[in-house]
């Protein structure tokens, strides 16, 4: 709207001549924790329904501070929901009887808050549990991997997973993205399935044309679709459908790729590792499952505690990589290849399957011709 007005309107850059920007985050150092601090006891003063806190407390505001941010080297200053943590954390504590507040109560303040706001997300896992919305998070399948998307209600998101496919077929289409040609994904998606086109070719175009036809869909998806994130995801889904290998269902994949396969960070990898988590925990953790980011996106982890806690018992994992290559072996199980100087991939990799389908795919379209 300022930049609007300031475009706009001459007389407004006249009466409003000095402008500052506020940002809704501060770095985390020991000042800003200490700064918290402050303002948690300046509550205590102004309202005598606040309890004191005491210093776990204190640390574990701090830190939900954080996972506002949802940075580990920021801190958010949202002091509304800071606020309302605080009040509510004292009200807990009271209720329990107790004359200071603690960790525990902190977190019962946080946990009391998401569910309250979390309805529309325990449907959607009451759905994925009845087999409304399918999911497979056992097992393994051939050109279906799990993506991650994450839904915005304003002033709360959840992630969840959402079954990717891909077929494969002789023609010379090429790769076709379904979501495109029924006018629900957006331009960045669209960009998205263009960079993958290019590291496809890039990988195994280098000693004959790409002669084969796939389709790509992200299934019971009926609404617009947007972002460049499951890119990785839809890669892979049309890696496996080339193999014939199939992928962990349990693992899910986010990332956006360029066009060397090299992962790039993407937005919303709080919510989208603790939406899969607890979609497996929905339909029983089995110590397999887990979820691959990008390693550019390892210092925004801020996962709530139980997630945490899942990992450390080896329950759930979460892999953090830095290419394509390493997220096929990861769901697969074998190793990707390196091509040698002929741009052969040696056998037993799954580079090799994919570049053996093609070739026959290739040879089929041109006897088809010629016939």
């Amino acid at each position: 709207l300022y930049y609007l007005l300031y475009f706009y309107d001459e007389d407004f850059r006249k009466l409003f001549t000095i402008r500052a920007d506020f940002d809704t985050e501060t770095p985390w150092t020991e000042e800003a924790g200490w700064a918290i601090a402050r303002f948690i006891r300046a509550r205590e003063l102004e309202n005598p329904e606040v309890l004191p806190f005491s210093p776990e407390a204190v640390a574990r505001v701090v830190e939900y501070a954080a996972e506002l941010a949802g940075d580990q080297r920021k801190l958010s200053t949202r002091f509304a929901a800071l606020t309302t943590l605080i009040e509510e954390a004292g009200f807990w504590a009271r209720h329990q009887g107790c004359a200071i507040v603690g960790a525990k109560h902190v977190r019962l303040a946080i946990e009391k808050g998401r569910n309250r706001r979390s309805l529309f997300a325990e449907k959607v896992r009451e759905w994925i549990r009845r087999g409304k919305i399918v999911v497979q998070v056992e097992g393994g399948a051939v050109g279906q991997v799990n993506g991650l998307a994450v839904v915005d209600l304003g002033d709360f998101s959840f992630g969840r997973p959402q079954r990717v496919t891909a077929t494969v077929f002789a023609g010379k289409s090429g790769v076709v993205d379904i979501e495109r040609e029924a006018r629900l994904g957006g331009k960045i998606h669209t960009k998205g399935v263009m960079i993958l086109k290019s590291y496809f070719g890039e990988r195994f175009a280098t000693k004959a044309p790409l002669t084969f036809s796939a389709n790509l869909a992200m299934e019971q998806a009926y609404s617009g679709i947007e972002g460049d994130s499951a890119s990785a995801t839809e890669l892979c889904a049309l890696l496996s459908a080339l193999s014939g290998v199939p992928f962990k269902q349990g693992i899910a994949v986010t990332g956006a790729i360029d066009q060397k396969g090299n992962l790039q960070p993407v937005g919303g990898i709080n919510e989208k590792i603790y939406g899969h988590y607890l979609v497996c925990k929905e339909l029983g953790l089995n110590g397999e499952q887990g979820v691959v980011i990008p390693r550019r996106n390892v210092d925004e982890l801020m996962l709530p505690e139980e997630v945490v806690e899942a990992v450390a018992q080896g329950k759930f994992h979460v892999w953090a990589c830095d290419t394509v290559e390493e997220v096929v072996e990861i769901l697969s199980g074998i190793p990707a290849g390196k091509p040698d100087a002929q741009g052969n991939y040696p056998e037993g990799t799954l580079f090799f399957l994919v570049q053996k389908r093609l070739e026959e795919i290739r040879k089929r379209v041109e006897e088809a011709e010629e016939d």
